[in-house]
């Protein structure tokens, strides 16, 4: 039975992060994942997951200004220091709540100046990681929702992953992202199962709950517990009105949970 995750950047995103833990714990969420958790206490988090049971799976690295569009610094260049500075705190940050992974987010950028800067910090970021045995994971994202990330296809994001043979590399594979612009979800998953280090999720390409739009996706989380995927994998979607009157995919996708609303 597929398990799934909360990401609290757009599931509850409306009430404090220590309180949105314990809602997920609620509607019968398996886990829970972020963006960017840093404003809240690190022992606030502790002590709702430790209340919950639950595990956090994964962090962002420090979105940045507007030198990287918002999102992330690792691919840009001359923002190297500061780039690192971020990793250094996303790591540290995910040491002290016990956090799985770590996504270094790339940046705005291009070109061949981008790709040397990405490749030697994700280098550095899995040297560190190392020590807290924490994955790295970096993620392509669609032109419509990231124009100008450097990171922008599942290609070139498996180059990097196996072009630098860092074991604890992985890719974040994103149905909404991958529906979005190349297609055959299924297809890409299982080519790419491999190096997938974590599996997110949401309507294509409305971005909202699973049940809508034109992908099945009680057929691809059949497909995924096939594969013998064990891990919860990250609903990422964006609810309309209230968190828990969207939930009722969770029932109408095999799961029942305490709190979900059909």
């Amino acid at each position: 039975m597929v398990k799934f995750s909360a990401n609290l950047g757009f599931l509850w995103a409306d009430i404090p992060l220590p309180a949105a833990i314990l809602a997920a714990k609620s509607a019968g969420f398996d886990a829970v994942e972020c963006h960017w958790p840093y404003d809240t206490a690190a022992t606030e988090i502790v002590k709702a997951l430790d209340d919950t049971g639950l595990a956090m799976l994964g962090i962002n690295t420090f979105k940045g200004d507007d030198k990287g569009g918002g999102f992330g610094l690792s691919a840009v260049p001359g923002q190297q220091a500061a780039a690192r500075l971020a990793i250094d705190q996303a790591i540290f940050f995910a040491a002290q709540i016990g956090v799985e992974a770590v996504h270094v987010m790339a940046g705005k950028a291009a070109g061949a100046g981008a790709k040397t800067v990405f490749e030697a910090n994700l280098a550095y970021a899995c040297t560190k990681a190392l020590n807290y045995d924490l994955t790295i994971l970096i993620e392509p994202l669609n032109p419509y929702d990231a124009p100008g990330y450097f990171l922008n296809s599942l290609e070139q994001a498996a180059q990097i992953i196996v072009r630098s043979g860092l074991k604890n590399l992985k890719l974040m594979f994103d149905c909404y992202h991958v529906g979005r612009t190349e297609g055959d979800i299924i297809g890409h998953l299982r080519a790419l199962y491999p190096i997938i280090g974590h599996i997110q999720f949401a309507s294509v390409p409305s971005r909202q709950r699973p049940d809508q739009g034109k992908v099945d996706f009680a057929e691809i989380f059949s497909v995924i517990d096939g594969m013998g995927w064990t891990r919860p994998i990250g609903a990422e979607y964006k609810p309309i009105g209230k968190t828990e009157d969207s939930l009722g995919w969770m029932q109408g996708m095999g799961r029942s949970s305490l709190g979900v609303k059909p």
